[in-house]
């Protein structure tokens, strides 16, 4: 791996786990009260693009990181709109 995959593997990294206090907290007290819901949809289908973008550029930082961003913004969206 080049010094660049290497910088955008430490970055997505950064950014993906950037989510997991929040799937933590919202997991375990199961209240998704202070989060929204619009943010969150608009939030996977972005990163769902940063996917397709991904693959389209064949970028293995790119793709990784933005699969496990939507899988842990996705489980906030569905704990949001299960208790909405």
């Amino acid at each position: 791996m080049d010094a660049v995959t290497l910088l955008g593997m430490a970055a997505g990294t950064l950014t993906t786990i950037s989510f997991l206090p929040q799937v933590i907290r919202t997991w375990k007290t199961r209240s998704t009260k202070d989060i929204s819901a619009g943010m969150f949809s608009l939030f996977c289908a972005g990163i769902f693009l940063w996917i397709i973008y991904g693959f389209s550029i064949n970028s293995l930082p790119v793709i990784i990181t933005n699969i496990v961003t939507f899988i842990l913004a996705f489980i906030i969206l569905v704990l949001k709109l299960q208790n909405a």
